[in-house]
C-alpha cells in the first residue's frame, strides 16, 4: 500500500514537472522562431527592395544619359550638317567614345523620311511618318520606345529626340544595343537563382530572361501587375506545380517599363530554412533536459519524502522511547527515594543495636568471645551494605535531577567575543556579517562558563540558519551587543536579519521538541534547554520577532560586578 502511494506521487510529480516547463518552453521556442522568421523575411525583402531601387536608378540613369547624348547633338549640330554622311559618321564616332550603347544613328525630316543613316542596315529613304514612335517624338520632343521589330525585322528599341531647323522639325534617332542593355539589366545577382528583367505595360519582355524567355515574348509565369507609382512592390507568387518565387517590382521610364527582380523562395529565405536545424536541435536538447531534470528531481523529491516519512516515524519512536525513559527515570527516582527511607530506618536501628550491644557488654550480659566478634562483624557488614545502598540511591536521585553547574564571575566582554570567534568562519562562508557592540567597561555576571557558551552558540547558529533561510548565499547581518541591564542584571542581545518567527509560533519556541526546521536540521530541544539553563542561572530569556525583518533574543543574567 505504501509502495503504491509513492508510485502515484512519483507519477503525479513527474507528469507535472514535464508538462509545466514544457508548455512555456514550447511557447518561447514558437515565439522565438516566429520572431526570427519575421526578422529574416523582413531583412530579405528589405534587401531585395534596396537592390531593385538601386537597379531602377541605374537603368533610369542609363536611359537619361543616352537621351542627353542625343539632345546635346540636337542642340550643337545643325540638321543640314547631320544629313551629310561624313558628318553623321563623325558624330556617331564621338557618341561611341562617350558610350558604346548605340548601335546606329539616323536623321529624319519632318515628313518621316530617313534622310541620313549610319549603321549596319540599309534604311536610308525609308518613310516612318506613320510609325507610332515618329508621331510621339514630334508630339513630345523625346521618345524611348518599347522593343519592336521595325523595318529591320529584328527586336530593338530606340531613343529619339526632336529638333528644329529652319523652322521645320527634324528627328535624330539612335538604336540602343539590345545585348548591352540586356546585360546591364541582368547583371543583378541575388543568391543562386536571382534574376532581373524588364516588362512593358502589357507584360511583354523587354530584355531576355536568364531562366527562359526571349525578347517580345510574354512569360507564362505572369504576376499580378503592381499599381503604378514610385513605390517598390513585393509579393510571393507561384504557378500551380512550379517553384515559388519572391518578386519585387518597380516602374520606370514614365511608368511604361516594369523592372522585375525575382528569386526562388527557398533561395531567398535559405537563412530561415537553415535555422530549422539549430531550432530543432535546441528544442530536442531542451526537451531532453526537461525530461532528465524531471526524472532527476522527481526521484530526489520522492526519496526525500520517503526519508522524511522514515525520519518522522523514527522520531515518533524516539519520542515514545524518550517518554518511557523519562517515566522510567521518574520511577527510578521514586524507587530510590522509597528505598532510601527504610535504609535510614535500618541505619537508625543499627545504631540502636550498637548502643544496646555496648550496654550489654558493660552489664556483663554479653561476654567478648567468638560469638561477640561475629555479632560485631555482622553489624559492620550491615553498615557497609547500608552505605552501599545509600550511594546507589544517591546516584539514581542525582541522575534524575539536573546537576548544579559551577558558577563563577565571568567577564562578558571577553567570553562573548570568544564565542563569536567560534562561528565567525561559518558566518563568512554564508556571507553573514557579525557586528559586535561591546562596552568600554567590563561587565561581569555570575554564571557557568560552559553552559553560557552553549546558550550563545545555539542562539548564533539559529540566527545564521534564519538568515540563510531568508537570503540564501546573499547573506545578512547579526548584531551582538552587551550592556548593563536594570535591577542588578546584565543583558546580551543577539539580533539577526533573518526570516523571523511567525506570531503563532512565538508562544511555542521554548517548548521541548518544537521546531520549524526540517527533520535532521533540528530536534526542538535547543531553545528549550537554553531557556532552562538561563533560568537556572537566575536570569531570563525574552524574544521579539517580525516576519521578514528578523529576530532579537535578549539574555539577562545576574551581574557579579558591574563597570570595574
Amino acid at each position: 500500500m505504501e509502495k503504491n502511494h509513492y508510485t502515484d506521487i512519483r507519477r503525479f510529480i513527474l507528469i507535472n514537472m514535464i508538462l509545466v516547463p514544457s508548455i512555456p518552453f514550447l511557447i518561447v521556442i514558437g515565439i522565438g522562431y516566429h520572431q526570427l522568421s519575421r526578422s529574416i523575411e523582413s531583412s530579405t525583402i528589405a534587401s531585395m527592395e534596396r537592390i531593385v531601387g538601386d537597379h531602377r536608378h541605374m537603368i533610369s540613369s542609363f536611359l537619361d544619359e543616352r537621351k542627353n547624348d542625343l539632345e546635346l547633338i540636337v542642340n550643337t549640330v545643325r540638321f543640314d550638317e547631320l544629313i551629310r554622311p561624313e558628318r553623321l559618321s563623325s558624330v556617331f564616332t564621338q557618341l561611341q567614345l562617350t558610350s558604346s550603347a548605340f548601335s546606329d544613328l539616323g536623321i529624319f525630316d519632318e515628313n518621316g523620311v530617313h534622310v541620313a543613316y549610319h549603321g549596319p542596315f540599309n534604311l536610308t529613304g525609308k518613310i516612318y511618318r506613320e510609325e507610332p514612335w515618329f508621331q510621339e517624338t514630334i508630339k513630345n520632343g523625346v521618345y524611348i520606345s518599347d522593343v519592336f521589330l521595325g523595318f529591320r525585322n529584328f527586336p530593338h528599341f530606340i531613343i529619339a529626340v526632336a529638333g528644329m531647323g529652319n523652322d521645320r522639325p527634324w528627328i535624330i534617332r539612335a538604336t540602343v544595343d539590345s545585348q548591352r542593355f540586356t546585360t546591364l539589366v541582368r547583371q543583378v545577382r541575388i543568391g543562386k537563382t536571382g534574376e532581373a528583367y524588364l516588362l512593358n505595360s502589357q507584360g511583354v519582355l523587354q530584355t531576355n530572361r536568364r531562366s527562359g524567355g526571349e525578347l517580345m515574348e510574354k512569360p507564362l509565369d505572369t504576376i499580378p501587375t503592381p499599381p503604378k507609382g514610385d513605390d517598390i512592390h513585393t509579393l510571393i507568387h507561384s504557378r500551380e506545380g512550379e517553384e515559388t518565387f519572391l518578386y519585387a517590382g518597380a516602374w520606370l521610364k514614365d511608368q511604361q517599363w516594369l523592372l522585375v527582380v525575382r528569386q526562388e523562395k527557398s533561395d531567398a529565405f535559405h537563412a530561415l530554412y537553415d535555422s530549422w536545424l539549430p531550432v530543432g536541435l535546441i528544442s530536442l536538447i531542451g526537451g531532453a533536459c526537461i525530461v532528465w531534470a524531471a526524472f532527476t528531481l522527481t526521484s530526489a523529491i520522492v526519496r526525500k519524502m520517503e526519508k522524511t516519512d522514515t525520519e518522522k516515524a523514527l522520531l515518533s519512536q524516539q519520542l515514545i522511547g524518550a517518554s518511557r525513559l523519562a517515566e522510567l527515570g521518574e520511577m527510578a527516582a521514586g524507587f530510590a527515594h522509597e528505598i532510601n527511607n527504610p535504609l535510614q530506618v535500618i541505619n537508625t536501628e543499627l545504631s540502636l543495636i550498637r548502643v544496646l550491644k555496648d550496654e550489654m557488654v558493660e552489664a556483663g550480659h554479653l561476654q567478648k568471645g567468638e560469638s561477640y566478634e561475629e555479632i560485631v562483624d555482622s553489624m559492620d557488614q550491615i553498615k557497609i551494605q547500608i552505605d552501599r545502598c545509600s550511594k546507589i540511591t544517591r546516584a539514581i536521585l542525582k541522575f534524575g535531577r539536573q546537576e548544579d553547574g559551577h558558577f563563577e564571575s565571568l567577564a562578558l566582554d571577553k567570553i562573548v567575543p570568544e564565542i563569536i570567534d567560534m562561528v565567525q568562519k561559518k558566518a563568512e562562508i554564508n556571507g553573514i556579517r557579525i557586528e559586535r557592540r561591546l562596552p568600554d567597561t567590563t561587565i561581569r555576571v555570575q554564571a557557568d562558563s560552559a553552559r553560557l557558551q552553549q546558550v550563545f552558540l545555539n542562539l548564533l547558529n539559529n540566527a545564521m540558519d534564519a538568515i540563510i533561510e531568508k537570503s540564501g548565499s546573499t547573506g545578512g547581518s547579526i548584531r551582538v551587543s552587551v550592556r548593563d541591564g536594570s535591577n542588578g542584571m546584565a543583558a546580551v542581545n543577539v539580533s539577526d536579519s533573518g526570516a523571523g518567527i511567525a506570531p503563532e509560533n512565538m508562544a511555542k519556541i521554548f517548548s521541548p521538541f518544537f521546531t520549524t526546521k526540517p527533520v535532521g536540521k533540528g530536534t526542538g530541544l535547543g531553545l528549550s534547554v537554553c531557556h532552562g539553563i538561563i533560568e537556572q542561572m537566575g536570569g531570563k530569556m525574552v524574544v521579539s520577532s517580525k516576519v521578514g525583518v528578523g529576530t532579537k533574543f535578549t539574555v539577562e543574567l545576574p551581574a557579579a560586578q558591574l563597570k570595574i
